[in-house]
């Protein structure tokens, strides 16, 4: 008998450094992982560790970064597996592939203000930028490609405790169905 492996699903969460990814990435982990046991992460910061590390920080380089991601979670979906994919990857040719190669596919944008931003700072990415120290920094001095067709724009300034986010992704998602 021959058995069909249904694909796995993709939570593609995008935004730009200190928008809250994997925060929220690992917590929908959470929430998935108590319904479906197939789930894997994929955080950008991981992958520029292991698959990426010889990719530097223009936009080509991040370009080609951001579809190797691509080609990462399909692989791993098409084996069944749902992917939380946690990156910056603001391209719309990589959002089109996305779109056109997965079968099933939930792109989450967490929007915040770039002022925000630069207070949250962890990695001091936007203060080396606007002190002129680091170039091509995605929202500051490199150019962004904003989602313009998301699953889901979730504002995350603080207002809302990562909770309250996680359980608008799951209700908009409807969780139980997927």
């Amino acid at each position: 008998m021959k058995m069909d492996i249904i694909p796995g699903c993709v939570y593609w969460i995008t935004g730009l450094s200190g928008a809250g990814k994997t925060t929220i990435g690992k917590l929908l982990f959470n929430e998935i992982r108590k319904i479906k046991p197939n789930v894997f992460i994929l955080d950008g910061d991981i992958g520029r560790l292991t698959y990426n590390d010889k990719i530097g920080y223009t936009r080509e380089e991040r370009e080609e970064g951001a579809f190797r991601n691509s080609r990462v979670c399909k692989m791993i979906a098409d084996q069944g597996i749902d992917v939380i994919c946690c990156t910056v990857s603001m391209f719309d040719d990589v959002r089109k592939w996305n779109r056109q190669y997965f079968y099933k596919y939930y792109e989450i944008f967490l929007d915040v203000p770039i002022d925000i931003l630069i207070k949250r700072d962890q990695k001091n990415l936007y203060s080396n930028a606007i002190d002129g120290v680091e170039f091509n920094v995605v929202g500051i001095n490199q150019v962004v490609e904003f989602p313009t067709n998301p699953d889901l724009i979730i504002k995350n300034d603080g207002s809302k405790k990562p909770q309250q986010i996680i359980d608008e992704i799951l209700n908009k998602i409807n969780i139980r169905s997927v």
